[in-house]
Protein backbone atom coordinates (compact mmCIF):
# COMPACT_ATOMS: atom_id res chain seq x y z
CA UNK A 1 0.00 0.00 0.00
CA UNK A 2 1.03 3.60 -0.49
CA UNK A 3 2.33 5.26 2.64
CA UNK A 4 2.77 8.99 2.98
CA UNK A 5 2.86 10.83 6.28
CA UNK A 6 1.25 14.25 6.61
CA UNK A 7 3.29 17.31 7.63
CA UNK A 8 1.59 17.14 11.03
CA UNK A 9 2.65 13.53 11.51
CA UNK A 10 6.21 14.36 10.52
CA UNK A 11 6.24 17.24 13.01
CA UNK A 12 4.87 14.91 15.70
CA UNK A 13 7.70 12.47 15.02
CA UNK A 14 10.38 15.13 15.40
CA UNK A 15 8.74 16.62 18.50
CA UNK A 16 8.00 13.38 20.34
CA UNK A 17 10.52 10.92 18.92
CA UNK A 18 7.70 8.76 17.50
CA UNK A 19 4.53 8.99 15.46
CA UNK A 20 1.50 6.67 15.50
CA UNK A 21 -0.07 5.63 12.19
CA UNK A 22 -3.56 4.10 11.93
CA UNK A 23 -2.78 1.80 8.99
CA UNK A 24 0.61 0.51 7.87
CA UNK A 25 -0.44 -2.74 6.15
CA UNK A 26 -3.58 -3.98 4.41
CA UNK A 27 -6.13 -5.98 6.41
CA UNK A 28 -5.70 -8.91 4.01
CA UNK A 29 -2.08 -9.29 5.14
CA UNK A 30 -2.97 -9.86 8.79
CA UNK A 31 -4.05 -13.55 8.67
CA UNK A 32 -1.11 -14.35 6.39
CA UNK A 33 1.35 -12.80 8.83
CA UNK A 34 -0.27 -14.46 11.83
CA UNK A 35 0.15 -17.82 10.10
CA UNK A 36 3.79 -16.94 9.43
CA UNK A 37 4.23 -16.23 13.16
CA UNK A 38 2.77 -19.66 13.98
CA UNK A 39 5.24 -21.30 11.60
CA UNK A 40 8.29 -19.46 12.91
CA UNK A 41 7.63 -20.19 16.57
CA UNK A 42 6.91 -23.82 15.72
CA UNK A 43 10.30 -24.11 14.00
CA UNK A 44 8.88 -24.15 10.47
CA UNK A 45 11.17 -22.04 8.26
CA UNK A 46 9.62 -21.79 4.82
CA UNK A 47 12.82 -20.80 3.01
CA UNK A 48 14.95 -23.42 4.78
CA UNK A 49 17.01 -20.65 6.40
CA UNK A 50 17.02 -20.36 10.19
CA UNK A 51 16.58 -16.78 11.50
CA UNK A 52 19.65 -15.10 12.99
CA UNK A 53 18.20 -15.10 16.52
CA UNK A 54 15.62 -17.62 17.69
CA UNK A 55 14.78 -16.72 21.27
CA UNK A 56 11.62 -18.79 21.68
CA UNK A 57 10.30 -22.10 20.31
CA UNK A 58 7.10 -23.93 21.22
CA UNK A 59 7.69 -26.90 23.51
CA UNK A 60 11.22 -25.77 24.40
CA UNK A 61 10.95 -22.26 25.85
CA UNK A 62 9.43 -20.64 28.93
CA UNK A 63 5.75 -19.91 28.10
CA UNK A 64 5.76 -16.92 30.47
CA UNK A 65 8.27 -15.04 28.30
CA UNK A 66 7.46 -12.91 25.29
CA UNK A 67 8.35 -14.77 22.11
CA UNK A 68 11.00 -13.20 19.88
CA UNK A 69 12.75 -14.04 16.63
CA UNK A 70 15.15 -11.73 14.78
CA UNK A 71 15.37 -11.68 10.99
CA UNK A 72 12.29 -13.73 10.35
CA UNK A 73 12.37 -12.25 6.85
CA UNK A 74 15.15 -14.67 5.96
CA UNK A 75 13.01 -17.64 6.99
CA UNK A 76 9.58 -16.64 5.68
CA UNK A 77 8.76 -14.69 2.52
CA UNK A 78 5.45 -13.37 3.84
CA UNK A 79 7.37 -11.68 6.65
CA UNK A 80 9.88 -10.46 4.06
CA UNK A 81 7.18 -8.83 1.92
CA UNK A 82 6.56 -6.40 4.77
CA UNK A 83 10.09 -6.05 6.14
CA UNK A 84 11.55 -5.34 2.68
CA UNK A 85 8.72 -3.02 1.60
CA UNK A 86 9.98 -0.10 -0.48
CA UNK A 87 7.33 2.36 0.75
CA UNK A 88 8.18 1.73 4.40
CA UNK A 89 11.86 2.16 3.60
CA UNK A 90 11.18 5.44 1.81
CA UNK A 91 9.11 6.74 4.74
CA UNK A 92 11.84 5.83 7.21
CA UNK A 93 14.48 7.60 5.12
CA UNK A 94 12.30 10.71 4.89
CA UNK A 95 11.73 10.83 8.66
CA UNK A 96 15.41 10.29 9.39
CA UNK A 97 16.71 12.67 6.73
CA UNK A 98 18.70 9.88 5.04
CA UNK A 99 19.39 9.49 1.32
CA UNK A 100 18.41 5.84 1.57
CA UNK A 101 17.45 3.06 3.98
CA UNK A 102 18.44 -0.57 4.31
CA UNK A 103 17.18 -3.24 6.68
CA UNK A 104 19.30 -3.99 9.73
CA UNK A 105 17.08 -6.57 11.44
CA UNK A 106 13.46 -7.38 12.04
CA UNK A 107 11.83 -8.50 15.29
CA UNK A 108 8.99 -10.99 15.27
CA UNK A 109 7.41 -10.49 18.68
CA UNK A 110 4.49 -12.41 20.19
CA UNK A 111 3.33 -11.39 23.63
CA UNK A 112 0.89 -14.19 24.42
CA UNK A 113 -1.64 -13.97 27.28
CA UNK A 114 0.05 -14.07 30.72
CA UNK A 115 3.49 -13.24 29.34
CA UNK A 116 5.90 -10.87 31.06
CA UNK A 117 7.29 -7.45 30.20
CA UNK A 118 10.07 -6.29 27.87
CA UNK A 119 12.49 -3.78 29.37
CA UNK A 120 12.79 -0.16 28.29
CA UNK A 121 15.77 0.61 26.06
CA UNK A 122 17.12 2.79 23.26
CA UNK A 123 17.78 0.97 19.98
CA UNK A 124 20.82 3.09 19.11
CA UNK A 125 22.58 1.86 22.27
CA UNK A 126 23.28 -1.49 20.54
CA UNK A 127 24.76 -0.20 17.26
CA UNK A 128 28.44 0.53 17.85
CA UNK A 129 29.46 -2.15 15.30
CA UNK A 130 28.55 -0.04 12.26
CA UNK A 131 28.80 3.60 11.24
CA UNK A 132 26.78 5.78 11.22
CA UNK A 133 25.36 3.96 14.26
CA UNK A 134 21.73 4.97 14.04
CA UNK A 135 18.45 3.32 13.11
CA UNK A 136 14.80 4.22 12.75
CA UNK A 137 12.10 1.68 13.50
CA UNK A 138 8.68 0.79 12.15
CA UNK A 139 6.47 -1.16 14.61
CA UNK A 140 3.39 -2.91 13.17
CA UNK A 141 0.61 -4.37 15.33
CA UNK A 142 -0.96 -7.62 14.12
CA UNK A 143 -3.60 -7.51 16.86
CA UNK A 144 -5.64 -4.68 18.36
CA UNK A 145 -3.52 -3.18 21.12
CA UNK A 146 -4.39 -1.80 24.56
CA UNK A 147 -2.47 -0.32 27.44
CA UNK A 148 -3.68 -3.22 29.60
CA UNK A 149 -2.48 -5.80 27.07
CA UNK A 150 1.20 -4.88 27.06
CA UNK A 151 1.37 -2.65 24.00
CA UNK A 152 4.55 -0.76 23.20
CA UNK A 153 5.19 2.35 25.29
CA UNK A 154 7.25 5.41 24.39
CA UNK A 155 8.71 8.12 26.60
CA UNK A 156 7.78 11.34 24.85
CA UNK A 157 10.71 13.48 23.63
CA UNK A 158 13.24 11.06 25.13
CA UNK A 159 15.14 11.09 21.81
CA UNK A 160 16.45 14.45 23.03
CA UNK A 161 18.11 12.85 26.07
CA UNK A 162 21.64 11.52 26.03
CA UNK A 163 22.29 8.14 24.48
CA UNK A 164 22.77 5.68 27.32
CA UNK A 165 24.17 2.17 27.58
CA UNK A 166 22.10 -1.04 27.80
CA UNK A 167 20.89 -1.55 31.36
CA UNK A 168 19.28 -4.56 33.01
CA UNK A 169 17.42 -7.50 31.49
CA UNK A 170 15.43 -7.14 28.28
CA UNK A 171 13.20 -10.19 28.75
CA UNK A 172 11.00 -10.17 31.89
CA UNK A 173 12.87 -7.67 34.09
CA UNK A 174 11.58 -7.11 37.62
CA UNK A 175 10.97 -3.42 36.84
CA UNK A 176 10.69 -2.90 33.09
CA UNK A 177 10.57 0.92 33.44
CA UNK A 178 13.62 1.22 35.70
CA UNK A 179 16.05 2.10 32.84
CA UNK A 180 13.83 4.89 31.48
CA UNK A 181 13.22 6.25 34.97
CA UNK A 182 16.99 6.35 35.56
CA UNK A 183 17.57 8.06 32.21
CA UNK A 184 14.84 10.63 32.90
CA UNK A 185 16.39 11.39 36.28
CA UNK A 186 19.75 12.06 34.61
CA UNK A 187 17.97 14.33 32.10
CA UNK A 188 16.27 16.20 34.95
CA UNK A 189 12.74 15.37 33.82
CA UNK A 190 9.87 13.05 34.65
CA UNK A 191 9.16 10.46 31.93
CA UNK A 192 5.96 11.10 29.97
CA UNK A 193 4.83 7.61 28.96
CA UNK A 194 2.59 7.07 25.92
CA UNK A 195 0.86 3.74 25.17
CA UNK A 196 0.33 2.94 21.48
CA UNK A 197 -3.27 1.79 21.17
CA UNK A 198 -4.12 0.96 17.57
CA UNK A 199 -6.21 -1.50 15.59
CA UNK A 200 -4.46 -4.45 13.95
CA UNK A 201 -2.53 -3.19 10.92
CA UNK A 202 -1.67 0.12 12.56
CA UNK A 203 1.54 0.98 14.31
CA UNK A 204 4.26 3.56 14.70
CA UNK A 205 7.66 4.85 13.69
CA UNK A 206 10.23 5.78 16.33
CA UNK A 207 13.66 7.38 16.54
CA UNK A 208 16.63 5.21 17.50
CA UNK A 209 17.21 7.20 20.69
CA UNK A 210 13.57 7.11 21.86
CA UNK A 211 13.13 5.10 25.06
CA UNK A 212 10.55 2.33 24.68
CA UNK A 213 9.45 -0.95 26.24
CA UNK A 214 6.26 -2.79 27.15
CA UNK A 215 4.53 -4.16 30.20
CA UNK A 216 3.16 -7.63 30.88
CA UNK A 217 0.10 -8.96 29.09
CA UNK A 218 -2.37 -10.18 31.74
CA UNK A 219 -5.27 -10.20 29.26
CA UNK A 220 -6.70 -13.15 27.34
CA UNK A 221 -5.68 -11.63 24.00
CA UNK A 222 -2.35 -12.03 22.17
CA UNK A 223 -0.25 -9.02 21.22
CA UNK A 224 1.75 -9.83 18.08
CA UNK A 225 3.92 -7.25 16.32
CA UNK A 226 6.29 -7.18 13.38
CA UNK A 227 9.11 -4.69 13.83
CA UNK A 228 11.62 -3.57 11.23
CA UNK A 229 14.77 -1.62 12.08
CA UNK A 230 16.34 0.29 9.18
CA UNK A 231 19.72 2.02 8.98
CA UNK A 232 21.22 4.51 6.52
CA UNK A 233 21.98 2.93 3.15
CA UNK A 234 25.66 3.98 3.24
CA UNK A 235 26.63 2.35 6.56
CA UNK A 236 29.88 0.44 6.93
CA UNK A 237 31.20 -2.06 9.45
CA UNK A 238 33.40 -1.01 12.37
CA UNK A 239 35.39 -4.23 12.98
CA UNK A 240 37.07 -2.83 16.09
CA UNK A 241 33.65 -2.79 17.79
CA UNK A 242 32.40 -6.24 16.81
CA UNK A 243 32.50 -7.40 20.44
CA UNK A 244 29.91 -4.79 21.48
CA UNK A 245 26.12 -4.87 21.37
CA UNK A 246 24.84 -7.39 18.83
CA UNK A 247 27.99 -7.07 16.76
CA UNK A 248 29.10 -10.67 17.43
CA UNK A 249 25.90 -11.90 15.77
CA UNK A 250 25.77 -9.75 12.65
CA UNK A 251 29.50 -9.38 12.05
CA UNK A 252 29.39 -12.94 10.68
CA UNK A 253 28.28 -11.43 7.37
CA UNK A 254 31.37 -9.24 6.95
CA UNK A 255 33.22 -9.70 3.68
CA UNK A 256 36.94 -10.45 3.84
CA UNK A 257 38.28 -7.53 1.83
CA UNK A 258 36.24 -4.48 2.89
CA UNK A 259 33.81 -3.01 5.47
CA UNK A 260 30.81 -2.80 3.14
CA UNK A 261 27.63 -4.44 4.41
CA UNK A 262 26.61 -7.13 1.92
CA UNK A 263 23.20 -6.41 0.40
CA UNK A 264 22.28 -10.08 0.42
CA UNK A 265 22.07 -9.82 4.22
CA UNK A 266 21.29 -6.10 4.64
CA UNK A 267 19.27 -5.18 1.53
CA UNK A 268 18.73 -1.57 0.51
CA UNK A 269 14.98 -0.91 0.61
CA UNK A 270 14.95 2.49 -1.05
CA UNK A 271 17.41 5.15 -2.14
CA UNK A 272 16.67 8.61 -3.51
CA UNK A 273 18.50 7.87 -6.79
CA UNK A 274 15.98 5.07 -7.47
CA UNK A 275 18.25 2.20 -6.46
CA UNK A 276 16.90 -0.82 -4.58
CA UNK A 277 18.73 -4.11 -4.04
CA UNK A 278 17.90 -6.06 -7.24
CA UNK A 279 17.85 -9.46 -5.52
CA UNK A 280 14.83 -8.52 -3.37
CA UNK A 281 12.21 -9.09 -6.06
CA UNK A 282 13.75 -12.39 -7.16
CA UNK A 283 13.75 -13.56 -3.53
CA UNK A 284 10.14 -12.55 -2.89
CA UNK A 285 8.91 -14.18 -6.09
CA UNK A 286 10.93 -17.41 -5.88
Amino acid sequence: MQLELSPAQTTSFHDNGFVVVDQLIEAAQLPVLRNAFDDLFNGVFETGVRPDEVNWQRGESDPSLSRQICNGWKANRNIARVVLDQNIGKTIAALAGWTGARIMIDNVIWKAPATKSLGFHQDNAYLSWFDPGEILTCWIALDDTTAEGGTIEFARASHRWQLGTPEGEFHAPDDYRKPVNNAAHKAGVKPDIYHVEVKAGGGSFHHGKTWHGSGANPTANPRRSLVLHAMPSEVQYLPENFDQGIGPIYSRYKRLNDNVLDENYFPILWREDGYRTPQIDDYLNS
